[in-house]
């Protein structure tokens, strides 16, 4: 009877057991290939980036007023402002409450719009994507300044979803696709998520939903950061290949998920390189918050708020990975 008991138990159990180190496989690691400092920026803070026909930009979400470019012929690179004239800033629905906090901590830290990323078409027009208002900025290439006329029901849609609850977690990172006619944007954490909307004859739409999906739950830190247990997060969005490329930044990996519903199809890390001692902060958190994904390989950017790392740099600081082996469409 025992026998028989203990026979079936283990028929029962042994998918589960089988299908327990798979989950638990580390994740493969991305291959460092440069680090560049970045000198120039006036606020320092790199906190998004983009390439647009072969010329990378950022933004730093203490400039209001200036849209980098950069200069990436040698090792360190350069920034170059261009000056924005910001028009008055449209109401994207976020409350009153969680505006007046983006422009108090301006006074203390600059950047009430709180830039957390960029991204560009296929005409090399730029958009940035402002945390404290929940909007977005254009950015032509000739011309003025624009905000994006975005339709309300995209934050109140991702409100009521759990997502932009929490000063200082708003929307984190922005692409677009080549036409300039969708927009996906990532709601950073408590909950985190991925957004859009899309723009038809009778201007953006969030169409059935804005909302692709909305996670809760927690990651764990690596060892060398302490391991303790902080929420998921997105801190940036790159599109690549029909593809929605998301930088996580509390696990250190960049995850390749569907266009369609966010899902998630594959990861890889980036943890070995960036957690070498020599490149540690003594800040409680990830830093990892730009991220642009091309043929070849990532862009990381960080943004160190002004902090110094083991071995002293204190300038912003941009990583280049090699694509996986097989590339980023593979299975790792």
């Amino acid at each position: 009877m025992i026998r028989g008991w203990l026979a079936a138990f283990l028929l029962i159990a042994t998918p589960a057991f089988a299908a327990q180190p798979l989950a638990q496989k580390p994740l493969p690691e991305l291959k460092l290939l440069s680090e560049h400092a970045v000198d120039d920026m006036v606020g320092g803070n790199l906190s998004g980036l983009a390439s647009c026909n072969g010329v990378l930009w950022t933004v730093s979400d203490r400039d209001d007023t200036l849209l980098y470019s950069l200069d990436t012929s040698a090792t360190v690179w350069k920034a170059r402002a261009l000056k924005l004239e910001i028009p008055p800033i449209p109401d994207s629905g976020l409350s009153s409450t969680l505006r007046g906090m983006a422009q108090a901590a301006s006074l203390i830290r600059g950047g009430d719009l709180d830039f957390e990323g960029v991204t560009c078409d296929a005409a090399g027009n730029r958009y940035l994507v402002s945390e404290g208002f929940a909007t977005v900025l254009k950015v032509p290439v000739d011309g003025a300044p624009s905000w994006l006329p975005l339709p309300k029901q995209l934050v109140q849609q991702g409100q009521s979803a759990g997502m932009l609850q929490h000063f200082n977690a708003i929307f984190e990172g922005i692409a677009i696709s080549p036409a300039g006619d969708q927009l996906w944007l990532a709601a950073e954490r408590e909950k985190r998520g991925l957004l859009t909307a899309k723009l038809n004859k009778d201007g953006w739409t969030c169409g059935a939903s804005c909302i692709l999906r909305a996670e809760s739950g927690n990651d764990i830190l690596p060892p060398q950061l302490g391991g303790k247990s902080v929420a998921k997060d997105f801190s940036d969005v790159s599109l690549y290949k029909g593809k929605l490329y998301t930088l996580e930044r509390a696990a250190y990996r960049i995850c390749r998920r569907t266009l369609e519903t966010g899902q998630l199809e594959a990861c890889w890390s980036f943890a070995k390189e960036a957690l070498l001692p020599n490149r540690l902060y003594d800040q409680k958190y990830g830093l990892t918050e730009a991220l642009v994904v091309d043929d070849t390989g990532a862009w990381v950017g960080i943004d160190n708020n002004f902090g110094a790392r083991a071995d002293g740099e204190k300038r912003p600081i941009v990583w280049r990975f090699a694509a996986p082996e097989g590339g980023w469409g593979g299975k790792p």
